[in-house]
């Protein structure tokens, strides 16, 4: 829609978690940083949390590209699995072929017998999870014996857990003391400051192609951080509905007034009192304004 005008070959603040734009600083640079080391050092549990938006999902998967060839990684999207579930689901990762109706105790073993065949080939087993913290206590329970697969010498299967904060509530509870005891590095993301956020938006949209002086003006990244509180989920948000506010209205540039317009129709976005900005807003002006640009862009 925008992309010419602004002169962009992809747009730059989609909500897809894509590896290409991941930000390599601040926070997440560190939590980066903290998985890889805690990989090497090959100990029990990894836990990093953050509030939703904050970019859980799109460091797994950075973290899931970087490592090397000398780690095997099983990822499970979507934790919420009872035991038995989870075994199963862990064991098609780990490339293990076994009948709908096998045993548990069968399934363990093919599992046990996997996991030392890759230890033994030299390589390392990382189980990543992401939104852990929807797993049921009696699964995280399973997760923390399967840990207990070990060589005299290292655990044959690291566990990388992503959740949000609920996960830190649920691991306080004395019954899961035992797996609270296993994690041995863990992180938690933050928001993006409001000087992290303006180099963030310039990032985003210079991987999207973008050349040239700012197309956000310092009062929109102000604007923008009120509105976001620093969650990249929401600054994604607003800043496509902005660009859109800009290009509809045929302005080369993002300014505080279209920031104004893409907050007024977000949800969970801090607002500002009624005042000047929340005339034409929402969803109906932008669309008006959508709908102008496309005459200015062709015409008539």
């Amino acid at each position: 829609m925008y992309l010419q005008h602004f002169g962009l070959r992809e747009a730059p603040f989609t909500l897809t978690p894509d590896t290409e734009f991941f930000f390599n600083h601040g926070s997440h640079q560190e939590a980066l940083n903290v998985l890889l080391v805690a990989l090497r050092a090959g100990e029990g549990f990894i836990k990093v949390t953050g509030e939703v938006g904050t970019g859980k999902t799109l460091l797994c998967r950075k973290l899931l590209n970087l490592v090397d060839d000398g780690f095997v990684t099983a990822y499970l999207p979507n934790p919420f699995l009872n035991p038995t579930a989870l075994r199963m689901a862990l064991a098609e990762e780990l490339g293990i072929a076994f009948a709908r109706n096998i045993g548990q105790h069968r399934l363990l073993k093919l599992i046990t017998e996997r996991l030392v065949e890759l230890s033994g080939a030299g390589k390392r087993v990382v189980l990543l999870l992401d939104e852990a913290q929807a797993m049921p206590d009696e699964s995280l329970e399973a997760l923390r014996l399967l840990t207990n697969l070990e060589t005299e010498k290292r655990k044959l299967m690291q566990v990388v857990l992503f959740g949000q904060p609920e996960l830190d509530s649920r691991l306080a509870r004395r019954s899961l003391r035992q797996l609270r005891q296993r994690i041995a590095f863990s992180y938690r993301l933050h928001p993006l400051s409001r000087r992290t956020l303006g180099e963030y938006v310039q990032h985003r949209l210079q991987v999207a192609g973008h050349q040239g002086p700012a197309l956000f003006s310092r009062a929109a990244i102000r604007r923008l951080h009120r509105g976001s509180r620093g969650i990249p989920r929401l600054v994604n948000l607003l800043c496509h509905k902005a660009l859109m506010a800009a290009y509809g209205a045929g302005d080369s540039r993002v300014g505080v007034t279209h920031v104004g317009r893409a907050a007024a129709d977000t949800e969970d976005v801090r607002q500002r009192k009624p005042g000047r900005l929340a005339l034409a807003s929402g969803l109906a002006g932008l669309i008006a304004l959508t709908s102008a640009g496309l005459i200015y862009a062709y015409g008539p």
